[in-house]
Order: C-alpha cells, then structure tokens, then sequence
C-alpha cells in the first residue's frame, strides 16, 4: 500500500469511555463550550465540528454541531469520520515507540540502517540522520508548503502528503534524499516529512506495510473498531472545507486515506501512562522536551517531544494549559491537547480548515475549558 500520510480520516471516539462525569461539571463545560461552539457555526468559520473533553478519566463533554456535509444538508454526528492528515502523526510515532520498547529498533539507529539509499547531505557531505531526529522533527528535513513556490521540493517533485501524485513512498523517499538538508540533524526543529520517512522505517523492521504494522503496534490493543486506513462506511465520511468568505469552500476530489475511531481514547491511554502500548517511562520520556522552547513549536513557550508540542512555559504562551500539556492538530482542521496535571484531554475535531487547526476557535475551545464556572 502506497502512503505519505496524506490525511487520515479519525471518526470521534465515545465507544469503550466511561459514563458522563458529574452532573455539575458536565453542565459548566456545556454553558462554556456551547457558546463557542455555536459562535463559530454562525459566523461561518467551520461548517461541522465534534467536540470531546475527558477529565479525570471520565468523558465530561461530548457535542456533534453543524454538518458533515453542507451540500448534502447532513447534520454532523458523533461517531462521523474525518480526515486528519498530521493527527495521524502521533499514532506512528507510539508504534515506532513501541518497537523501540521490544527492542526492534532503536533511538540511536541511523536511519541508513533500515533504508540503505537514504543518504541525505549537509554543506556537501553525507549528514547522518537518526531515528529520534525523525521522532522530534531536527532531522534536517522539511516541507515543501513551506518552501517558496519552486522550492527545492517542488523541483524535486517531492509530495508532502497532501496532495493526489499518487507516487509511492519508496519513490518519495527517494526524492526527498536528492534534497540537500536544510539543516544537520540533531540541531534545528522544523515540521517535515520525517513521519513520513520513519513510516518507512516501521515498514523495514517490521517487515509490513505501514498501515498492518500501525494496526498490530497501536489500532487492535485499543480495540479501536473503526480505525484504518481506508474508509468501509463512506455515508459517515465528513466533507472538507477549507477557510472562505463569506463560508467555508468546499475541497474537491476524493484524498482521504483515513485511519478511524479512537482519538480522544488514545490520548487517554498516553496521559494515563501508556496502558496496553507503552511503559510509563517511555511515555514521561515522549512528554518531555527535546528540542529546548526556543524552538516554538506552536509559538513562544512550546518545545516538542515525540509527536507532539510540549508546553514548557505557559506564561511565554499565553495560555491556561499547565506545564508539560502536549498539543498538536491537523491541517484538515483539528486540535487536541492533554494536560497531564488537570488530568484533562480535550479533542476537536472539525471538517474545516484551517479555522479548526490554529484559528480563533481552537483558542475559544481551550479557554472554556479551563473557564471557571
């Protein structure tokens, strides 16, 4: 199966949760979500959005608002799928976590171990990338959206995942090490393509295509029923819109390579310790920074562990969330973070982009979450 992790589609996760938390907190949240919820639908900044938030292991608030397909008038619902594209990036990374837990790969690894040909350079020389280079995005590699227009990718014909080349990820990795680095590894984040490449390195050491190896690693031990990478149910496939005035335009042309239910579940398991997928240790280990705040991930304060932004100073951000809340989201329009010490994970997931990725309602959802009542 060719992939590059072009968008994924994630349906909310309410199956296998605990009840409802008490009935005071799930009235705050709803007199505090609502209204955001509702405020961004009529002012046309998202056509259709599910929202989850879990405290202290319970689901505390659940809400399906707008539609799913605003041309066909569907309402959306709980349990509709969605494309994710970079949300999907977390779940490599626990499966490539746990390989390295079993000992089948390891942080250390060069990735020219598992794939001989990617040799990238550096200034003229060969500049070894390792496989935590790949975890916390200091590999050297880069995008190319985020490259001016006939950017070194774009002429090496490079796909960044969102787009329909249909080339394979053996031609794709191929064409990414013709790209000089833009930086030696170890030394500078920059978001990238290194998913991608460490999708290619699970493949090698599992001697399985991604999406078998994703499912064995991280989908079946969470029992996560609707998770894969194509969709069986396409009448519960949200729409994509991107942002427009004065309404959301609707994307064209079929892109999902969708990867199902379990978002909000999988997150608990991460903020619980790593239950069925990972130690304790490995998990606190994937929490921490390992890029140093000046990196910003996510804008002054934020660090980055493995796959994800790590929170290490809410003052320099700006925000409620405590230290050490991991966070990131997709350019299909979704947010999520965990804050570890309110015992807190809050999922949004929306079918608009890029409103529902960094626009004024994530931060809408974030502060009434944390509002007090």
């Amino acid at each position: 199966m060719s992939l590059h992790l072009k968008c994924a589609a994630l349906v909310s996760a309410l199956l296998a949760f605990p009840a409802f938390a008490d009935d005071h907190g799930q009235s705050a949240l709803k007199a505090q979500l609502d209204p955001v919820i509702d405020r961004a639908i009529a002012e046309k900044r998202i056509v259709g959005t599910v929202v989850l938030v879990a405290r202290d292991g319970e689901l505390a608030y659940a809400r399906a608002s707008g539609l799913a397909d605003r041309e066909a008038d569907r309402t959306a619902r709980q349990d509709d799928i969605f494309r994710f594209a970079s949300v999907t990036k977390p779940l490599v990374t626990v499966a490539a976590m746990r390989l390295v837990e079993q000992g089948r790969i390891k942080l250390d690894d060069p990735v020219s171990k598992w794939l001989p040909d990617f040799r990238p350079i550096f200034n003229g020389n060969e500049a070894p990338i390792l496989v935590r280079h790949l975890l916390n995005h200091t590999a050297g590699l880069e995008y190319g959206f985020f490259q001016p227009p006939g950017g070194s990718y774009a002429k090496a014909g490079v796909s960044d995942g969102l787009d329909l080349s249909g080339i394979t990820l053996d031609e794709n990795l191929k064409r990414i090490a013709t790209v000089p680095l833009a930086s030696p590894p170890g030394e500078t984040w920059r978001y990238s393509v290194a998913i991608d490449v460490l999708g290619a390195v699970i493949e090698k050491a599992t001697g399985k295509t991604l999406d078998k190896a994703v499912d064995e690693l991280v989908v079946t031990p969470l029992a996560l029923s609707d998770t894969g990478f194509s969709v069986k149910q396409t009448d519960r496939l949200s729409a994509a819109y991107f942002d427009g005035s004065p309404a959301p335009v609707r994307m064209e042309g079929d892109a999902a390579v969708p990867i199902g239910e379990g978002k909000l579940t999988f997150l608990e398991t991460i903020r619980k310790g790593g239950g069925e997928l990972l130690s304790p240790e490995t998990v606190k280990t994937m929490m921490q920074d390992q890029t140093g705040p000046q990196a910003e991930t996510q804008g002054p304060g934020w660090g980055f562990g493995y796959g994800w932004a790590v929170l290490v100073d809410p003052a320099a951000a700006g925000t409620p969330q405590s230290k050490g809340t991991i966070q990131w989201g997709g350019a299909y329009g979704h947010n999520w973070f965990v804050d570890p010490v309110e015992n807190l994970t809050v999922v949004a997931l929306t079918n608009t982009a890029f409103e529902g990725m960094w626009g004024q309602f994530t931060r809408d959802v974030r502060d009434a979450v944390y509002a007090k009542p």
